[in-house]
């Protein structure tokens, strides 16, 4: 079996345009040369691609199989060209991170832009997505790095705490727990409580007391997004509860945050990485300043938000 990188790239943007034609065009190939491309890979896996008629071009089974797999090759050796250009070039170069998306709309940016300071011929490109996914990009070779909070994963994949917060509870200002300091969890079966969908929902009731998880598992709302929940309630829809890096985020709002108490519960966030693949030095170095970055700014948002 004698498969080509050509090959493979062939195959992907003729998948890609669904047609041999603009993929030519694409690839700066004559029809036929692209053509032969296809027919040798077709010849080298011994199985058909595509299926075709005179108008239309359709993967085939194999071809639908086959192509996840091609593109995490592509997307092996494109990190590798990267790597091998960080390393002639050491601090520059392009470093990309997975987020959790609430993480990544609230605190990344203005981590971001201080890295941007510090290493300004270094590009950091975030990818935010949901928590779930933070892991598949990882593994795919999308990012080198991913964020998010603590979850399972496989051998091939190793974590790094970066911080650890406790929950708030977010009221407006003249709501009557404002005026407390610290408020019990047990407060919150008098309120209407908006909640995040879970399962950011469900793990958190998961580490409280069954009968006070039964205030967060039936919430008077449920939305996916904390700039909704954070929404609804400076309308006075209800309260809601989120992690002190939003901090900026709730004041923006003009709304206040309460540290919740008996118990105290705290979410863990971990850096997770490929375990059998190095950094390039931009990627270490984004790396260390999120570690720095987050030990100092992070436990201050939870410091200023128990101070408001």
């Amino acid at each position: 079996m004698n498969i080509t990188l050509r090959q493979l790239k062939a195959f992907i943007t003729v998948a890609q345009f669904g047609s041999f034609t603009r993929a030519a065009e694409a690839l700066h190939l004559t029809q036929s040369a692209l053509s032969g491309l296809i027919k040798e890979l077709e010849q080298n896996l011994d199985v058909k691609l595509f299926d075709r008629t005179t108008r239309q071009l359709h993967l085939s089974a194999f071809g639908s199989a086959l192509l996840p797999q091609v593109q995490r090759i592509l997307n092996e050796v494109s990190s590798l060209n990267i790597e091998l250009h960080n390393l002639k070039n050491h601090q520059q170069g392009q470093v990309h991170i997975a987020v959790s998306q609430q993480l990544a709309a609230s605190a990344l940016p203005a981590l971001i832009a201080a890295f941007q300071k510090q290493y300004p011929d270094i590009q950091a490109n975030l990818i935010d997505c949901s928590v779930e996914q933070v892991l598949q990009r990882v593994e795919d070779n999308e990012a080198d790095f991913g964020i998010g909070p603590e979850r399972s994963c496989g051998s091939d994949i190793e974590r790094e705490l970066l911080f650890t917060l406790p929950f708030y509870l977010v009221v407006p200002d003249s709501h009557r727990l404002a005026r407390q300091t610290a408020v019990q969890w047990s407060a919150l079966s008098e309120e209407s409580l908006i909640t995040l969908s879970s399962p950011f929902t469900d793990r958190l009731a998961s580490s409280l007391p069954p009968h006070m998880a039964g205030y967060i598992q039936q919430p008077r709302y449920r939305v996916n997004f904390l700039s909704t929940a954070l929404g609804m309630t400076k309308a006075g829809l209800g309260i809601t509860i989120c992690l002190p890096y939003a901090s900026d985020w709730v004041r923006q709002h003009g709304l206040v945050m309460r540290k919740l108490d008996n118990p105290v519960i705290n979410r863990s966030f971990y850096l997770y990485r490929r375990s059998n693949r190095s950094l390039s030095p931009a990627a270490e170095a984004l790396k260390a300043f999120t570690h720095q970055y987050t030990r100092s700014n992070f436990f201050s948002a939870a410091q200023d938000s128990d101070s408001q």
